[in-house]
């Protein structure tokens, strides 16, 4: 065969979506358009756009639910501060795998890591005049940009491919001089290139936060997936690496989404430092009329506004996967590392076919295998090798959606099974016969 997919079908299910260029088509897009092609056909698309969780999700968590259900919670508001037993859970989580010490008072249930940025990007900018953007560390969650462009914020944006190590401070501070920049935003292990970052280069990131006073968004969505190191061992270093260490200035991001596979029920953990949660800004006592508590503000005034709190079943749910974690007889990361067996296998296959790996060094170190990677093609643009793929039943999302300024795709693990891992080398293979 030729290719998997009639170039005239998929151009006509692209207009038909209204995508004009798909080297910036979101995840949705993408999956939107992998489903009208298998619709249309039958055929199925190897599916590495969308990174949902395809592991079974925690029964922990599951059974914490179902008693709770069995009370009378379901008729209560939750309490928007998070309900106790989940706030010390968190704090003790935290101190376990983070060996961070942070009070329970700053541990908040947010409805997954999306509605803990949404609310944090409104904090961060309110809480000091003339600072009114905020500063991402690319590549990133495309998702992020959208929601300051929903709530009209500016942000600024490079791409770390070559600003790792040392050569990350002066980037930074050619940024933070200017006086501007109300947060950093960056994601570690890194959505979408897997790079992470390291304990030297946090320490860049938290002296520079303090120097400048400005706030660090730390998201930890693929919490100790970092499968090189030897973590996830409770009360014990090695630990996750985290900015936490390095300054006062941060808000940490923990979802249960891909760390107990618990996408669908929507909780996460903004957890505030000590400091920001108790500091007290004029700003926000202008705006508010309260007395500009950092903490109080971000609860009652901002992320209640947002969701009214966090479902009530949910967090005990959260609070009792933390609990058994910390206890060491929950190993969430064990569960995890199946997403690095499946990158592994994806890697080898795209290697046999010519594809590169675009952002494949930590620091001289070769990438782990995780949840995501990047691949490029021999000087394809982003454009380019996402519509090839997709014409042979592949569909991923184009970097130049992540903020990168390099060429190629993120390929996701997490959809991948034992038919998909089939279909992938098959066509990957017939990819590479046709471009030799």
């Amino acid at each position: 065969m030729k290719q998997i997919f009639e170039t005239q079908l998929v151009d006509e299910a692209i207009a038909q979506l209204k995508m004009s260029d798909l080297g910036n088509a979101t995840i949705g897009q993408m999956s939107n358009l992998s489903t009208t092609l298998m619709e249309r056909t039958g055929i199925p698309v190897v599916r590495m756009d969308q990174g949902v969780p395809s592991l079974e999700p925690s029964i922990v968590g599951r059974r914490a639910e179902q008693q709770a259900l069995e009370t009378n919670v379901a008729a209560i508001y939750p309490p928007a501060e998070g309900i106790p037993v989940l706030k010390n859970e968190s704090s003790r989580f935290i101190e376990a795998f983070l060996g961070v010490k942070l009070a329970p008072e700053g541990c908040v249930p947010v409805c997954g890591s999306v509605a803990g940025s949404f609310g944090s990007f409104i904090m961060c900018n309110q809480c000091t005049e003339g600072k009114d953007r905020v500063l991402f560390i690319d590549p990133g969650f495309p998702i992020q940009k959208s929601q300051l462009n929903v709530l009209g914020y500016k942000w600024e944006n490079f791409d770390i491919y070559h600003h790792r190590g040392e050569a990350l401070r002066p980037k930074l501070e050619e940024f933070l001089r200017r006086g501007n920049i109300s947060a950093i935003i960056y994601s570690n292990p890194n959505n979408p290139a897997w790079i992470c970052l390291t304990e030297s280069e946090l320490q860049i990131i938290g002296e520079l936060a303090t120097e400048y006073d400005v706030i660090v968004l730390e998201d930890l969505a693929y919490f100790e997936m970092d499968f090189r190191r030897e973590l996830g061992h409770p009360f014990e270093p090695p630990y996750q690496a985290t900015v936490a260490r390095y300054t006062d200035n941060y808000i940490l991001m923990l979802s249960a989404s891909k760390i107990f596979s618990y996408a669908g029920q929507r909780i996460a953990i903004a957890a505030v430092s000590d400091k920001l949660f108790n500091r007290h800004f004029p700003a926000l006592e202008k705006r508010y009329g309260s007395n500009g508590h950092f903490g109080n503000v971000m609860i009652n005034a901002v992320l209640y506004m947002i969701t009214s709190g966090t479902t009530h079943t949910t967090q005990y749910g959260m609070a009792a996967m933390m609990r058994a974690a910390s206890d060491g007889t929950l190993d969430f990361r064990e569960h995890t590392l199946e997403y690095a067996r499946r990158a592994a296998k994806m890697k080898r296959a795209f290697a046999d076919a010519g594809f590169n790996i675009v952002y494949d060094k930590d620091l001289g170190e070769a990438i782990g295998d995780g949840f995501f990677f990047s691949v490029g093609y021999r000087g394809m643009t982003s454009g380019e090798l996402i519509r090839e793929l997709m014409l042979y039943g592949i569909s991923s999302v184009s970097l130049s959606t992540t903020g990168s300024r390099q060429q190629g795709v993120r390929a996701c693990s997490s959809r991948m099974d034992d038919t998909q891992f089939a279909l992938l080398d098959q066509r990957l293979k017939m990819f590479a016969n046709n471009h030799k």
